[in-house]
């Protein structure tokens, strides 16, 4: 039986979908895949109108005094108030950032309707109609905003004419496509909606070098007061900023102490640096060609499934699948949860450079298993199916809670670990170099930067100064893992874009860490490792202040 509680959650879903399509599609909610989110400053308003009554029902809701709904009402509430209180400090009339800004969304959300073969024509067709109406109330916002002295800072409006400039190909391609594969009756009509489309994302890129580039500041850093509010946004939790700024350093020495130790495993006496090098080189570690390389990973996924269903945790039927592709468009590796109505299935999207490229090997476990099973694909998949303990809101929020989310998918890579997956030493070296010490170094950069702290002494880097960009950069040269210039020069632009969303990875991790040993110093000999990811699983996505505290309940 539905509760007042859950009626309130799925009313607030429809209708939050309906002001939000873009959010909505990222989130995996049917019913709106023929529109695009309006970016105008009515569509801003609307969408914290929406916010400001759904809370105000939400007082006069009553509950049933079950643990169930005690945790529903909590969640909504901290992510209504969080809405609130992003929009009254102005967040969104900047609206621009590296890799979730209103460009992005709207682009992802006609990527993400195109399934190949299997693909709907009829929402793309509407939603490339949409597009330029979508960036003309976009456009009216950002003047508005700018008129008011709030200009997104030039490294981000710089980002976003490079996304304006690349994505026309592969709107037009895709209405190209259509006509490839035997076309029909819309084939005139997508010809007409992507040349448009084309047309006005370079007239908004236009628009960011002409109207908006001249007043933009240079300064990247957004302070402490809008660093916490990005925290809020992205953890759900509160941060001592100098504290944490000095944990990322302790971090990021231990992980590379281990680094040390598990390449003396590979090449006695080499330094770090030297065995990656070789690792790189070693064609042993190395596909060629996008489509290889899109099998490999797949075969990758499939093989964690297989193994892990049934003995250390429990996998619906619906996610023994997944599907790994390479996106038509650079868009980094990332997880989408599969449709609430399984109209599409859990996606793991990895970027190749060229359709030909030679893909490093020796990193790619970890990650998939972040991406796959046990990480995010079991965490939103079984989110997304759960109608036994989470309302609507619950099962489509995951892309609310960054901290929960990716904290788990870090959590996993480790999980791997324990369990006994990285064989290979290069898989393991690959987990800490391409996984936790970029994570432990963005905690030290996302948060030193944006605050402009001093780098401490005893580091061996630049003692003493504040950082800057360049310093950013320098410094991931020789933190980040393997990464070329170029994605050192968009990591920085990620971090600065979008504060307080790259420390979500090592905190989640943390509180995920720290509620497991909890529970397991409460449970003793009781303590069940498949039983507290299933109670964890079956939570839902929440802020880490919450999840800790739900996940050290005394037991009854």
């Amino acid at each position: 039986m539905t509760s007042s509680l859950d009626e309130l959650a799925d009313r607030y879903v429809d209708q939050m979908a309906a002001l939000d399509p873009c959010l909505a599609a990222m989130m995996g909610i049917a019913g709106q895949d023929d529109r695009l989110t309006d970016y105008s400053p009515e569509g801003d308003a609307a969408r914290a109108d929406l916010a400001r009554t759904t809370l105000a029902a939400l007082d006069k809701t009553p509950t049933d005094g079950s643990d169930r709904e005690r945790v529903a009402a909590a969640v909504l509430r901290d992510r209504l108030e969080t809405e609130i209180a992003l929009h009254d400090a102005g967040v969104r009339d900047e609206a621009l950032d590296t890799t979730d800004g209103p460009v992005q969304r709207l682009r992802q959300a006609i990527e993400l309707l195109d399934q190949g073969p299997a693909t709907r024509w009829e929402p793309v067709l509407a939603r490339l109609t949409a597009l330029p109406t979508a960036l003309a109330g976009l456009r009216t916002s950002l003047t508005a905003a700018r008129d008011r002295g709030r200009v997104a800072a030039l490294r981000q409006i710089r980002r976003n004419i490079q996304v304006c400039h690349t994505a026309p190909a592969y709107l037009t391609d895709l209405a190209d496509r259509y006509t490839r594969h035997g076309g029909g009756p819309l084939a005139d009509h997508l010809t007409t909606a992507a040349r448009d489309a084309a047309a006005a994302l370079h007239d908004f890129a236009h628009h960011l070098e002409t109207d908006l580039a001249p007043h933009a500041p240079t300064r990247d850093a957004l302070g402490r007061d809008r660093y916490a509010l990005g925290v809020r946004d992205n953890l759900g939790t509160t941060l001592d900023l100098e504290d944490t700024y000095a944990w990322g350093w302790t971090e990021l020495a231990r992980i590379e102490t281990a680094m040390a130790d598990e390449a003396a495993r590979i090449r006695p006496g080499a330094p770090v640096p030297e065995v990656i090098a070789a690792l790189d080189a070693d064609p042993a570690h190395r596909i060629t060609g996008a489509d290889a390389f899109r099998r490999h990973i797949q075969d990758l996924a499939d093989r964690a499934i297989a193994d892990l269903d049934g003995t250390h945790f429990t996998i619906p039927e619906p996610l023994r699948t997944i599907d790994c592709r390479i996106p038509p468009v650079p868009s980094g590796i990332y997880y989408l949860a599969p449709a609430e109505d399984l109209s599409r299935p859990g996606t793991v999207w990895w970027t190749v450079p060229t359709p030909d490229t030679e893909t490093i090997t020796w990193t790619v476990p970890a990650t998939m298993y972040h991406e796959g099973v046990p990480g995010h694909h079991l965490q939103l998949g079984a989110t997304t199916l759960n109608t036994t303990t989470l309302n609507r809101f619950q099962r489509t929020a995951s892309e609310l809670h960054p901290g929960h989310c990716e904290g788990w998918g870090l959590y996993a890579e480790r999980l791997m670990d324990e369990l006994g997956y990285y064989r290979d030493p290069a898989h393991r070296l690959g987990m800490l170099a391409g996984g936790q010490q970029l994570r432990a170094a963005r905690v030290v950069l996302d948060i030193g930067l944006h605050l402009q702290l001093p780098i401490p002494a005893g580091t061996g880097f630049h003692e003493g100064e504040r950082w800057t960009a360049d310093l950013g950069r320098e410094f991931l040269t020789r933190h980040g893992g393997a990464m070329t210039p170029a994605e050192i020069a968009f990591e920085i632009d990620r971090y600065l874009g979008r504060p307080g969303q790259a420390i979500a990875y090592k905190l989640g991790e943390r509180i995920w860490l720290d509620a497991r040993d909890t529970a397991r110093r409460r449970d003793g000999a009781a303590f069940d490792l498949k039983a507290f990811h299933q109670h964890a699983l079956d939570l839902g996505p929440m802020g880490l202040d919450r999840l800790r505290a739900e996940l050290t309940r005394p037991t009854p």
